[in-house]
C-alpha cells in the first residue's frame, strides 16, 4: 500500500528515530499504551503503530523498535499527510488517536517535554463524509479525555473533567447539563436532579463514586455559593457562577476543544448519551430502566440506542426449546 518511494525522512534522520537498545516495557510509551487496551483494541492499535513506525523509518522499525520520544511535529505532520493520501479519513483519524496516545505516554514517562508534546500532537482530525451522525465512544477514548484533563491540571481542566464525568455517567443532554445548579447535586449520594426544560418533568440520575470525586475536585475551584454547577471561568481561572447558554452551545464547544486536546476523533456531547445508553444495554439493563435514566418519553426512542446487533439476538434465543 505504501511504496518505498514514499520516504518521509532523509536516511540520516531515520537513524535518530531507532532505539539504540531495548528498553524496559514499563518505560516504553508504545508498550505502556498498548498494555492499557483490551485485547481487540490492542491488536488494531498495534497494527496502526507498526505502520506509522514503518512509514517514519522506511520500513526499518515497528512500534517496539521506534524511539517515540524523538518524534516532533515535523514527523507527526508527515505521517498524517502520508496516511491521508492512502487511507480513508475514519481510518486515518483512528490511527492518529493511537499516535497521540503514545506521545501522551511518552510525556507522562518524562521522555518528552510538554512543549514538544503539545506541538507534536497538534494534528487536526480529517473531516469525514459521515459528519457527526453519532457514535458510541470507546473506553480508551473516554480514558484519554479524562487523562488529558490531568496532565497539568488548571481550573479549566478540572471543570472539563467534571463535564466529561457528568455527561458520561449521567447520560444527560448538553442543555440539561447547562441548566444544572449546585443545589441539584446531592454530594452524599451522588444523585443529580435533572430538568429537561421549563415546566417539564424532572428525573434523577446518579454518579458513580469515581465520577463524584471528579466533580468534587471541580467544586474546590467553583466554591460552595449558589448558582450554576458547571460554569464559565474568567481569565484568572475564577468561576463565574452563571449558567452556560441554555441551548448548550458552550458545552458543545467545550467538548469539541477537549477532544482535540485529548487526541480523540471528533464527536458530539450527545455521543456521551449514546455511549451511556449503549453500555447499559450491553450490561443487559432492561429498556424501561434505560428509558427512565435517559429521560425518554417513549421506549421506542430508547430502543434506537440499542446497538448490540445480531449476535446478541442470536444468543438470546439459544435458551429456547421446542419441547
Amino acid at each position: 500500500m505504501f511504496s518505498r518511494v514514499m520516504r518521509l525522512l532523509p536516511a540520516s534522520e531515520i537513524l535518530t528515530l531507532k532505539l539504540i537498545e531495548p528498553i524496559p516495557l514499563s518505560n516504553h510509551p508504545a508498550a505502556v499504551y498498548l498494555g492499557s487496551l483490551t485485547v481487540g483494541s490492542e491488536r488494531a492499535m498495534r497494527s496502526a503503530l507498526n505502520l506509522i513506525a514503518s512509514l517514519l523509518t522506511d520500513g526499518e522499525c515497528d512500534a517496539m523498535t521506534l524511539d517515540w520520544s524523538r518524534l516532533r511535529y515535523r514527523h507527526t505532520a508527515a505521517v498524517r499527510t502520508a496516511l491521508k493520501q492512502k487511507l480513508a479519513a475514519t481510518t486515518v483519524n483512528r490511527m492518529l488517536v493511537a499516535l497521540r496516545r503514545v506521545l501522551l505516554e511518552a510525556y507522562q514517562l518524562d521522555l518528552i517535554d510538554m512543549t514538544d508534546y503539545n506541538k507534536a500532537t497538534a494534528l487536526p482530525s480529517l473531516k469525514t463524509s459521515l459528519g457527526l451522525r453519532g457514535r458510541a465512544l470507546s473506553s480508551e477514548e473516554i480514558s484519554a479525555l479524562i487523562t488529558s484533563c490531568y496532565i497539568n491540571p488548571q481550573p479549566i481542566d478540572l471543570r472539563d473533567a467534571a463535564v466529561i464525568a457528568i455527561l458520561r455517567i449521567g447520560g444527560i443532554r448538553r442543555q440539561e447539563l447547562a441548566r444544572l445548579a449546585l443545589a441539584d447535586l446531592d454530594r452524599t449520594s451522588g444523585s443529580l436532579i435533572v430538568q429537561r426544560g421549563k415546566g417539564e418533568k424532572q428525573r434523577i440520575v446518579y454518579l458513580t463514586s469515581e465520577a463524584l470525586e471528579i466533580v468534587e475536585q471541580w467544586l474546590t475551584i467553583r466554591g460552595s455559593k449558589p448558582g450554576a454547577l458547571i460554569c464559565p471561568l474568567n481569565k484568572a481561572g475564577k468561576a463565574e457562577l452563571r449558567h452556560f447558554a441554555d441551548n448548550g452551545d458552550g458545552i458543545y464547544k467545550l467538548v469539541k476543544a477537549r477532544a482535540i486536546k485529548a487526541g480523540v476523533e471528533q464527536f458530539s456531547p450527545h455521543d456521551f448519551r449514546r455511549t451511556f445508553c449503549s453500555n447499559l444495554f450491553d450490561a443487559n439493563t432492561d429498556t424501561f430502566t434505560v428509558q427512565q435514566l435517559a429521560g425518554h418519553s417513549s421506549p421506542a426512542t430508547t430502543a434506537k440506542y440499542d446497538r448490540r446487533g445480531e449476535e446478541t439476538k442470536r444468543q438470546a434465543i439459544q435458551g429456547l426449546k421446542l419441547k
